[in-house]
């Protein structure tokens, strides 16, 4: 059963549908909500998000039109202005981890020299993404870690196709001159997902 079919149904009355509706994009949608609250510390939230995230969809889905949008495409806007509200309200209240006195503690010597430095090189990456202004973020995460198209991010963030690639190119070319210090090799045929398209 397709998207629209399920949704349909879930109009026409059988709600429980909206069940495998959910199934289809939670994982995702928690990802991607994952994605943009990190860069504020706040990843702890994430799951409740997802859930207020379709909670809001299913209350408004008799509003949804397919001819405007996809149902994805939707679903990720109401997760992206669900997150921006959330971080607007705790904006205040933003702690890094040194202020609250918890740093997590690794033992390194357990782990293989490569481990680390892999691990090191994907925290500075996603350091690097999570310093981005929020548009470019959103850009970026969409397209490289939702794989999503030039078209569906237009739709989510509100803007052209045009203006999508250029916040991509300008997210990308910022990553780019944040990491440059650390590594001589290009970084960006490392990472899966973060290579330009």
């Amino acid at each position: 059963m397709t998207d629209s079919q399920l949704i349909r149904e879930i109009k026409d009355g059988n709600v429980q549908l909206y069940n495998e509706l959910m199934r289809r994009y939670e994982r995702k949608i928690l990802a991607f909500i994952y994605h943009m609250l990190k860069s504020a510390q706040m990843e702890s939230m994430a799951e409740d998000l997802c859930n207020e995230t379709f909670y809001k969809a299913y209350r408004s889905l008799h509003s949804f039109r397919e001819i405007e949008a996809t149902f994805s495409t939707w679903l990720y806007t109401i997760a992206r202005n669900t997150v921006l509200s959330e971080l607007r309200k705790n904006k205040t209240m933003k702690v890094s981890l040194e202020q609250s006195g918890h740093t997590p503690q690794t033992d390194v010597e357990t782990l293989p020299l490569q481990t680390v430095l892999r691990n090191e090189k994907v925290s500075m990456v996603r350091d690097a993404i999570n310093n981005l202004p929020e548009k470019q973020r959103s850009a970026l995460i969409l397209r490289e870690y939702e794989q999503l198209d030039y078209q569906e991010i237009a739709g989510i963030l509100g803007q052209t196709v045009s203006s999508v690639k250029s916040l991509l190119f300008r997210a990308r070319a910022s990553v780019k001159l944040q990491l440059e210090p650390y590594f001589m090799e290009p970084i960006f045929e490392e990472y899966e997902g973060m290579n330009q398209r």
